[in-house]
């Protein structure tokens, strides 16, 4: 292995034995022998990435894509069928909730079964019993039977415990979508101190924003072959985009379906009328501009307090934003979002009509414009990204922008970070 790195996985492939309709007894076997088809699936077709010491990695892709798999070949839960995985350090893990737990035993005897299965000693455990139990906050419930336990709380157990092994790796697979909202953000709060300290996190998710915010680098998995890798943002933006494409062409060929049940030309226009006929929309998966364009954002502009157009803001001052929008197609209804982020991807505020409570009736539209006001955000001096879009009340993009243009903030104070907050330091 390369020194700097911690996990290197090379040419991988995987597959499995789908039987149709696999005879479970003796009977079955003897009787009906004929129905034991089987089919080979391959779930991964030689893959290769390399995660680096201290790499927070996120593996995505639609469900079925192989991210699981690749998980549980790094746990060495199943083997490869070719290729190679070379690991270095100790694994913890969180594939599946409560796997390794016994129902029932209690939740302090399974802290001491699963925690051996991650390599600890006896003395380990003992040492670091109470922390888990303190993480997983079941004071109350430890010595119960864990089959007494709901989901949440063997999450909140399982997660305490694989926390808690000073693994050098950590594999997590979409468990934190589990648990109340408190204990999630405590989790992502350890997992932030986790990778500050040096472990190595790879994470499966379906959480864009949990990518973008927390992994430096993002692996796409699509039918078993890695399609692009790299930089978290960039491969998130061309995944949705991607993911968008698809939808559209499914809601294509519904409609497609739907004019012919009813007798129409597929395209649902007379096919002696060329001018009127429109093909399904497609998009450039990498682009960070997509939609069906059925409606369309013709200008989105940056306003100061005094309604004036700008490329710049100062901090401190209330601004707006102006959507100038034009209809294609006849929508009743129509959702318009803005999101703010740094250059490197970092959410920073997002929000849109549907989630205030706002309904833009646009039915008999063919144009319109849409006006966002915010109050200071109070952000630090430098180069911002604004996201803007325009969606069906399915959530479907008409128009979406990942970067529709860049605000610059006036600098003002000679802090740190992204917020400015009015302080003071003082002697006494």
């Amino acid at each position: 292995m390369k020194p700097e790195n911690a996990i290197e996985v090379k040419d991988v492939t995987k597959s499995f034995k789908v039987y149709l309709d696999k005879g479970r007894t003796l009977k079955e076997l003897a009787l009906f022998s004929k129905r034991r088809k089987s089919t080979n699936r391959v779930v991964l077709d030689g893959i290769s990435f390399d995660v680096e010491i201290g790499e927070a990695v996120a593996l995505i892709g639609h469900n079925g894509c192989g991210k699981s798999t690749t998980l549980k070949l790094l746990t060495k839960i199943m083997y490869p069928d070719s290729g190679t995985i070379e690991m270095r350090g100790r694994v913890s893990s969180l594939i599946e909730l409560g796997a390794g737990f016994h129902p029932d035993m209690s939740g302090r005897e399974n802290i001491y079964i699963n925690a051996s299965i991650f390599g600890l000693t006896k003395k380990e455990i003992d040492d670091r019993l109470d922390d888990i139990i303190n993480f997983s906050e079941l004071w109350d419930f430890i010595d119960n039977p864990v089959r007494t336990y709901s989901s949440g709380m063997y999450m909140r157990l399982a997660f305490a415990i694989a926390i808690n092994v000073n693994a050098d790796i950590l594999l997590i697979d979409e468990i934190l979508a589990v648990g109340d909202a408190n204990f999630q953000a405590k989790c992502y709060g350890r997992m932030q101190e986790l990778k500050r300290s040096g472990v190595t996190i790879v994470l499966v998710t379906h959480d864009m924003n949990t990518v973008k915010s927390f992994c430096s680098k993002a692996i796409w998995i699509n039918k078993g072959k890695i399609v692009t890798q790299g930089k978290s943002s960039d491969v998130v933006d061309t995944y949705l985009a991607y993911m968008n494409n698809q939808r559209i062409l499914a809601i294509n060929e519904e409609r497609r379906r739907q004019m012919e049940l009813a007798g129409l030309p597929a395209d649902g226009v007379k096919k002696n009328d060329p001018a009127e006929r429109k093909d399904p929309v497609t998009m450039d998966p990498t682009a960070k501009h997509f939609g069906n364009q059925k409606a369309v954002i013709r200008s989105c502009e940056l306003l100061n307090h005094e309604l004036k157009p700008v490329d710049a803001l100062y901090p401190e001052e209330k601004f707006y934003l102006r959507f100038d929008y034009q209809i294609n197609e006849p929508m009743d209804e129509l959702i318009f979002g803005m999101g703010i982020y740094t250059l490197d991807g970092l959410w920073i505020f997002g929000t849109n009509t549907r989630l205030c409570d706002v309904k833009v009736n646009t039915k008999g539209k063919t144009e319109g414009t849409v006006y966002f006001e915010s109050n200071p955000l109070w952000l630090m001096g430098g180069e911002y990204i604004l996201q803007c879009s325009i969606i069906e009340a399915d959530t479907t993009p008409c128009d979406y922008y990942n970067e529709y243009m860049k605000i610059t903030v006036v600098k003002r104070w000679n802090e740190a970070g992204i917020i400015h907050y009015e302080t003071k330091w003082y002697e006494q």
